[in-house]
């Protein structure tokens, strides 16, 4: 009665999405050996960013870190206006003109692709991709079995990604609901995003990220001060300077903030959310430093988690580079003299040496995500 194994059980574990994709790959390489790579990118239509997510390459992938704006990306625009997978036998079709994702997969050695788009309630969300190390690998059988597992694994990312997005989704409504009061705006939320995937990205050769890994920083980078919802008004809206027991208080918010994500993944659901616990460490542990001055737990050095460390960065450079009531906006080098001197005593030198080295990509963020002079 229960001799039949169900190949893809690994689904329902909750097993790191990259590891699901390479469960289903194995399943798919029994019947058809010819697929040698499957790969994930989403899509952020606040930046036109298309991203790689997560992918099942064995050894280097060709696009690891990659991202790439989807409006200079024509051969992909052109899946979406069709609203169709895009089947490839031979890639060497695309000698002319290549873009670069292409261009990276041809010096793979992969021959040919199967291109699919996903969709959330009729809303581009990414593609999915087939590869082959074959040319014209793609009979009829092939293709019908890709556009099951294609749905497949896009309804598996869709559903990892949403939750996250479910998430902060509750923090919002929670925001709101304490009448708007003064905390981050979403323009800094976005900045502070932004500058986190930043750092994350050029850590990732030391440190071993995974696209998958950057991602969920950047999308946990907004909550690190959730825990402010559970100060007072009388303390987190003063004018003037804090006294010693309301500064203890300003201070538990990173407490409060571990506490309210638990409370909130545990109402919601969500107690699965993949790597939740580098939300928590970005919630509870982005005012530590390295000295040991920090709080809550007064953590030094390599003990204060990485996640958190690349945000106390980035939160920092952004609160420099904001005007406040109390300060003008400080200019990029002026802030960057500054993480200077805190690099290797309070902030992280590689957090810091990687934001201090991409002032292009910094301006860029800037401009997009300005503040509203009007509110």
């Amino acid at each position: 009665m229960y001799d039949h194994d169900d190949v893809l059980r690994e689904l329902n574990s909750s097993l790191p999405i990259r590891e699901k994709l390479a469960s289903v790959h194995r399943v798919l390489r029994q019947r058809f050996d010819c697929i040698d790579r499957v790969a994930v990118a989403v899509y952020d239509p606040k930046t036109d960013l298309l991203k790689t997510f997560v992918d099942s390459s064995e050894g280097e992938s060709p696009l690891q870190r990659y991202e790439a704006r989807l409006s200079q990306a024509t051969s992909l625009q052109e899946i979406i206006k069709v609203g169709r997978p895009r089947v490839v036998q031979d890639i060497e079709i695309f000698n002319h003109g290549a873009h670069e994702h292409t261009r990276r997969i041809k010096e793979h050695g992969y021959k040919s692709s199967y291109t699919m788009p996903m969709y959330l309630d009729g809303t581009f969300f990414g593609f999915v991709f087939f590869n082959s190390l074959q040319s014209d690998p793609f009979g009829s059988d092939t293709l019908h079995y890709l556009d099951i597992f294609g749905h497949l694994i896009s309804l598996v990312v869709i559903s990892e990604v949403s939750q996250i997005h479910t998430l902060l989704g509750a923090i919002k409504s929670a925001r709101t609901m304490t009448h708007h009061r003064d905390l981050e705006t979403g323009a800094h939320l976005d900045r502070m995003a932004h500058y986190s995937q930043l750092i994350a990205r050029e850590l990732a050769g030391k440190y071993g990220f995974t696209d998958e890994y950057i991602e969920h920083i950047f999308l946990f980078a907004p909550l690190h001060d959730i825990g402010k919802i559970g100060i007072p008004d009388r303390i987190l809206l003063k004018p003037g300077s804090l006294s010693e027991s309301e500064r203890s208080e300003m201070q538990s918010h990173t407490q409060k903030g571990r506490q309210i994500i638990d409370e909130m993944l545990s109402d919601f659901g969500l107690g699965t959310v993949a790597h939740v616990e580098i939300l928590r460490n970005i919630a509870q542990f982005h005012h530590e430093t390295l000295d040991g001055a920090g709080y809550p737990n007064g953590l030094k050095g390599d003990a204060i988690p990485i996640e958190a460390r690349i945000i106390a960065v980035a939160d920092i450079f952004d609160a420099l580079t904001s005007a406040r009531p109390y300060k003008p906006a400080w200019s990029i080098e002026e802030a960057f003299a500054a993480l200077r001197k805190l690099a290797g005593l309070k902030l992280d030198p590689d957090c810091v040496n990687s934001l201090t080295r991409n002032r292009e990509k910094i301006d860029q963020i800037q401009k997009r995500f300005a503040e509203d002079p009007v509110g």
